[in-house]
């Protein structure tokens, strides 16, 4: 295969985001991510603190989520959510937009949400999960219109917690309308190298993901096929 296994991991934000994720959990997650040399853990606010902590003479990055996985708390809530999540270490934000305020054409809080978390996060990373499995494809574009014109880092498509996950048709749209400049994050049902790279040629520059280290294994096996 072409790409080296570090591109590979690099694209890679290690997520564990269950209700029932415990502190050995988390080391775990930690751990695997350094080995691996994957680009972020993605872990529920709580656990940030220990993550940084955990993580602090590391390269990998410290993400959590911001609204999650509903989307429909107040703009003022994400923006202290935020804030607090900085304070305690994260330098990656994924916040989950007001679907309901979507449906109702409500972009206007959609655009004032975007910009107080993009304001409480400084010059980190934010990225704007927009849950596609709700939306139709107008909606789709203009929520990449406002992530984009709003400053946010990525748009990003699902939570994982939706009726479905990144779609290859999905992250083509979201790469169409946000261009090249704006990263595009494909999360949601991605468990293999194969959807793994099938996300990154429709335009993906970086894969939430539970399924990391499978998928890392699996590209070595690979690797090792094709050299025998």
């Amino acid at each position: 295969m072409a790409s080296k296994p570090e591109s590979i991991a690099k694209l890679i934000d290690h997520t564990l985001l269950k209700a029932e994720t415990d502190r050995e959990g988390i080391e775990r997650l930690c751990g695997e991510a350094v080995a691996e040399g994957f680009c972020s853990v993605c872990v529920n606010p709580f656990w940030v603190k220990m993550v940084a902590d955990l993580l602090k003479e590391e390269t990998v990055k410290v993400c959590t989520v911001i609204g999650f996985p509903l989307g429909a708390d107040n703009p003022r809530v994400k923006a202290y959510q935020a804030g607090s999540a900085m304070e305690q270490g994260a330098r990656e934000l994924d916040m989950v937009v007001n679907i309901g305020a979507v449906k109702s054409g409500y972009y206007r809080t959609v655009e004032e949400e975007i910009r107080e978390v993009r304001k409480a996060a400084e010059d980190n990373i934010i990225k704007v999960i927009i849950e596609t499995c709700f939306l139709n494809r107008e909606e789709k574009v203009r929520l990449c219109e406002i992530v984009r014109e709003c400053g946010a880092d990525f748009v990003k498509t699902s939570t994982g917690f939706g009726s479905a996950g990144a779609s290859l048709d999905d992250v083509r749209l979201l790469r169409e309308t946000v261009g090249p400049n704006v990263g595009v994050k494909a999360s949601g049902g991605i468990r293999d190298l194969e959807t793994l790279i099938g996300m990154v040629k429709a335009g993906a520059n970086r894969i939430g993901t539970s399924s990391g280290v499978r998928i890392m294994e699996e590209y070595r096996q690979k690797n090792k096929e094709e050299e025998l």
